[in-house]
């Protein structure tokens, strides 16, 4: 059986590098928006995501003021993490923020030249605040250790 992860296992998962995957609230009559994300993530701290101003995106996510996270490791022994909470600022990011964000993703090298390269399309990107409110995890370790 799966059994959540306490608060400092879930923590320190949600703070490796991997995609996330964002869902907020959509117009009426739709389904929520889901997407893959790059984010950022300290234990204690918030989570910060990455986006286009006038995107979809942002502007459902304004309108909502709240969204949820969910990462998952499907490598190895299945767990997850998913994670929600409102919005609790915003702010334009600096080209070393938006390369910040892109190392955590990319190799060292590439990180700098998708930065240089995404300076026309992603330059006015935005970075937003979650404060984390509800988590929701699993974690199969221990089903996995029982049957080997």
């Amino acid at each position: 059986m799966a059994r959540k992860m306490t608060k400092d296992e879930r923590e320190a998962f949600l703070a490796r590098p991997q995609v996330g995957v964002l869902s907020v609230a959509a117009e009426a009559g739709r389904a929520p928006l889901t997407t893959p994300i790059w984010y950022r993530y300290e234990p204690g701290g918030d989570v910060v995501v990455m986006t286009s101003p006038g995107s979809r995106k942002s502007r459902l996510i304004e309108a909502a003021g709240r969204f949820a996270l969910c990462v998952q490791q499907q490598d190895g022994v299945y767990k997850y993490a998913s994670v929600e909470g409102p919005v609790v600022e915003s702010w334009p990011m600096t080209k070393a923020q938006r390369h910040e964000m892109a190392a955590r993703y990319l190799p060292p090298g590439v990180s700098e030249a998708y930065t240089d390269a995404t300076d026309d399309t992603h330059g006015s990107n935005i970075a937003i605040v979650m404060r984390p409110e509800r988590w929701n995890t699993s974690d199969f370790s221990d089903l996995a250790e029982k049957l080997s």
